[in-house]
């Protein structure tokens, strides 16, 4: 989008032309479909519709290829270009065959080029605008070749200045490349050989992933009635997985032989594409040819295996695994989508998918390693590839999806918790997950603690109506199932989520058979049944909702004493708005509303929660610590009380390679920048507080200023930079010491 303005501004500023542009938004934020509809021309172009007459048509991720209809709104001698890395000679034999027929019927002029070459050759990844951008000019001839790149390059100055004169370089080198790079594609008189996309929905698939998933995934979704829609707002859960968007052109891939089963890259992967499962050889007879494992090692007595797999089709390309590995000769390696695919790892990840999960044998579920055997069950989010935030959902849902209710305050976290059509949030083998909720950004933390209360009220109507049916009578199987249920009331395992299916499976029976007061009890008792257990009541959110607009909430809820869980994604800034200034915003961080950079300190929303002395607090940082982690979120989930964890989530907005957030997470710990800590009220006295970091080993400013949000401010306030760099070390220092001697104070 970025680049797309920056040409249609380039074409009505320098020619006699009138311009327009209309940009259309998926709200993933990863691989997500944003179509740009530009006109220009002579006469008016004050046109208030999107185009669907067009000359030209660029596809920039070939991945769309037989998804959407790109090539319908083409006109007779259009031009179509396409980025993709088959060769030229191929290419059209992987268009569809309506495809390949409008192109020779329109007799459309089609280009190819491999931009994700130039921009990797450059240091650029797979950010490919400027070499589109590039060769849109060079194809349409609006100015001259030479004039255009001139201007390009003076917009990307002005776009990229702000992230350093390196990226700038870098921009400019994608420029000059890609004019050589682009061929034309010779279009034969008759088809011989087309792509045959694969079938996105299963014919037994369900009604609303037949009448609305699937429209919308072909970009269809005008043709849903509104009788087809929802009429409460509430969807089904679990349908992340029917996306298969295949939207990275490099994908990692397993190297057995290398790996030392830690599972650190499934507990880090952002879109829990990573998994490992310990498998019964017994269930390994009719796997597919090159499905590699290991003998596992942990302590078991069944002779488990071990694998791990990759989602290739769900996969971003982040590489965030490929940076985690900490075997000497790293277990996960860069391959590329169409690689993996014709070495059958989609067939693979069908069946591993099918395998038996959480097979734990010789491990603790409470360990990391442990975990991570266990099914995620948020998964394949739109988040940004290699997103810091999404590790730690997903390890919430790893522990304690079966029974969580979640508020989620509006934001990143909203935006890819709940994407319509497909909900990244799953199910278990017993069709239990996370029950999700958006309201409003300022009432959050009012939202979810409703959801405890309506909890409660429910906990003690069904206490009520069972003490009504055991005191009345019922039939012996139930009497002995509901007293088994009382008895494990308190409980949060599976041993009371197995005594509630019991339950529910003899109340139907027990209903239609009984009569009068005891019936309405026993109707009751099955309308409330899944209240046997508790839920863990969750409630989500960015540092803009809980350090700002909605702190007054969080305040109310956290001084309330009752049981809630409050997780804090802790960009430091207003991610999904733009980037703006947050009360997290550390000193010195440039920012929307702080371009000067930041004057005053982060505000300090752990001791503001821990003076109330009864409530659960903790820092942490993944890729720091990953014992701490998994220990702050068992604690905060085990009080029975207010809890608040407040985790460092890097951002796109922090000017960082996306590939590095869990390394970064261990940078930003090692350099002092952020603590690690918990204070647990359940601990005895004088044990509370746990100070949970070492000494910095990494120097405070070579962190901060690896970083784009801080250098940039050697452009935006040059004459105050190090002065404020200074302010934010000895910030950061005093608030370091200040934990560190909060265990003399509990």
């Amino acid at each position: 989008v970025g680049a797309n303005k920056n040409s249609i501004k380039i074409i009505g500023e320098n020619t006699d032309m009138n311009a327009q542009a209309y940009f259309v938004y998926d709200s993933k934020k990863s691989g997500g479909i944003t179509t740009s509809h530009l006109r220009f021309g002579k006469s008016s172009v004050n046109m208030p519709w999107l185009i669907d007459s067009a000359d030209f048509v660029a596809c920039h991720n070939p991945a769309y290829l037989g998804r959407y209809d790109m090539l319908g709104p083409l006109k007779d001698g259009g031009v179509f270009l396409l980025n993709s890395e088959i060769p030229t000679s191929e290419v059209f034999n992987h268009l569809t065959r309506e495809d390949q027929q409008i192109i020779i019927d329109r007799k459309i002029k089609f280009y190819n080029i491999d931009a994700l070459k130039i921009a990797e050759k450059v240091g650029m990844g797979n950010r490919i605008n400027t070499v589109m951008q590039t060769v849109f000019f060079k194809i349409s001839g609006i100015l001259p070749e030479a004039e255009a790149i001139e201007l390009i390059k003076k917009s990307i100055k002005k776009a990229y200045s702000l992230k350093g004169e390196e990226v700038v370089k870098m921009n400019w080198q994608c420029v000059d490349a890609a004019s050589a790079a682009l061929e034309q594609v010779n279009v034969p008189a008759s088809i011989t050989e087309s792509y045959v996309p694969k079938k996105l929905i299963a014919d037994d698939a369900d009604n609303f992933a037949k009448t609305i998933i699937e429209k919308c995934m072909h970009l269809k979704g005008d043709e849903i009635t509104v009788s087809q829609m929802s009429f409460d707002g509430v969807i089904p859960t679990a349908t992340s997985r029917l996306e298969k968007r295949g939207i990275a052109p490099r994908t990692p891939m397993w190297l057995h032989d290398n790996c030392i089963q830690c599972n650190q890259c499934v507990m880090a992967c952002p879109h829990a594409v990573i998994r490992a499962k310990q498998i019964e050889p017994s269930y390994l007879k009719n796997a597919p040819e090159g499905f590699t494992v290991l003998k596992s090692s942990t302590k078991n007595d069944k002779d488990l295996q071990f694998r791990i797999q990759v989602y290739i089709e769900d996969c971003t390309g982040c590489g965030v695994c490929v940076d985690v590995c900490p075997a000497k000769t790293k277990a996960l390696q860069f391959s590329t989508l169409e690689i993996e695919r014709g070495k059958g790892e989609t067939e693979k990840a069908a069946f591993f998918e099918n395998l038996p999960n959480n097979v734990l044998d010789g491990v603790s579920e409470s360990t990391v390693k442990g975990a991570q055997f266990k099914k995620p069950l948020f998964e394949f989010s739109g988040a940004c590839a290699g997103c810091g935030e999404t590790p730690y959902i997903k390890l919430a849902t790893q522990l304690f999806g079966e029974r969580m209710i979640i508020a989620n305050a509006t934001g990143c976290s909203s935006i890819y918790g709940g994407t319509f059509p497909t909900v990244p949030y799953a199910k278990d083998d017993n069709g239990r997950g996370p029950a999700w909720g958006n309201s409003l950004f300022e009432d959050n933390a009012e939202y979810g603690f409703g959801m405890r209360l309506a909890v409660d009220a429910n906990r003690s109507q069904l206490q009520m109506n069972v003490d009504r049916v055991l005191t009345a009578g019922t039939t012996p199987d139930l009497t002995a199932a509901l007293k088994k249920s009382m008895e494990l009331w308190d409980s949060k395992g599976a041993d009371a989520l197995e005594a509630q299916d019991k339950v529910k499976a003899l109340l139907p029976d027990a209903v239609a058979k009984a009569s009068g007061e005891t019936k309405a009890a026993l109707a009751k008792v099955m309308e409330l049944s899944d209240y046997f257990t508790d839920k863990s009541v969750w409630i989500f959110g960015g540092d803009g909702w809980a350090y700002d607009i909605g702190y007054g909430g969080v305040d109310h809820v956290v001084a309330s004493g009752k049981n809630v869980n409050i997780l804090v994604l802790d960009t430091e800034v207003y991610s999904n708005t733009g980037g703006q200034a947050s009360k997290s915003t550390p000193i010195g961080a440039v920012a929307a509303f702080a371009k000067a950079g930041k004057a005053l300190g982060k505000k300090n929303l752990g001791f503001m929660c821990m003076s109330y002395g009864y409530v659960y607090v903790a820092s942490i940082a993944m890729g720091a610590n990953r014992n701490q982690t998994m220990k702050a979120f068992q604690e905060a989930e085990a009080w029975n009380g207010p809890s608040i964890i407040m985790a460092y989530a890097p951002c796109i907005n922090h000017g960082i390679d996306m590939a590095k957030t869990q390394t970064e997470e261990k940078r930003a710990v090692e350099s002092g920048y952020y603590p690690l800590y918990r204070f647990n009220p359940a601990a005895e006295e004088g044990k509370r507080f746990s100070w949970d970091a070492k000494d910095p080993t990494l120097s405070f400013q070579d962190f901060i200023k690896s970083e784009a949000r801080y250098t940039a401010l050697y452009k935006t306030n040059p004459d105050h930079a190090e002065e404020l760099f200074a302010s934010a070390e000895a910030d950061a220092k005093r608030r370091w010491e200040f934990f560190k001697k909060m265990g003399d104070l509990f």
